[in-house]
């Protein structure tokens, strides 16, 4: 089951990711924009997805490992358990988060491997 130091792991890969805080609970930003935290009650993962359509997808497509709550309507994010989640989709999922929030320029750069 991946654990928090996984995300962290994940997310450390990506140009410009902060470790913080949001709510009291660890969270991962760039440029100081979410990404992801912990959340507790229920235990997830918090993550940022492009829209509230992708954020519809992941949660038709995978009610076992995606799930929402009434705090989350309107919001572009999506819960994760993370017991249920793999490890490739967890890496997809930050990456992703971190797209949505990085500049253009450090997405170039780092697609071009810098």
């Amino acid at each position: 089951m991946p654990e928090w130091k996984d995300v962290v792991e994940i997310g450390s890969r990506f140009p410009g990711v902060e470790e913080g805080t949001s709510y009291g609970t660890p969270s991962m930003k760039v440029r100081g924009k979410f990404m992801c935290r912990l959340r507790t009650n229920p235990d997830a993962l918090v993550v940022r997805v492009i829209d509230l359509a992708d954020r519809d997808a992941l949660l038709k497509g995978e009610p076992d490992v995606f799930f929402i709550t009434p705090h989350y309507d309107g919001y572009p994010a999506v819960l994760v358990r993370l017991e249920a989640v793999g490890l490739e989709q967890l890496a997809e999922l930050i990456e992703d988060a971190w797209r949505i929030q990085a500049s253009k320029r450090a997405i170039a750069a780092f697609d071009a491997g810098g």
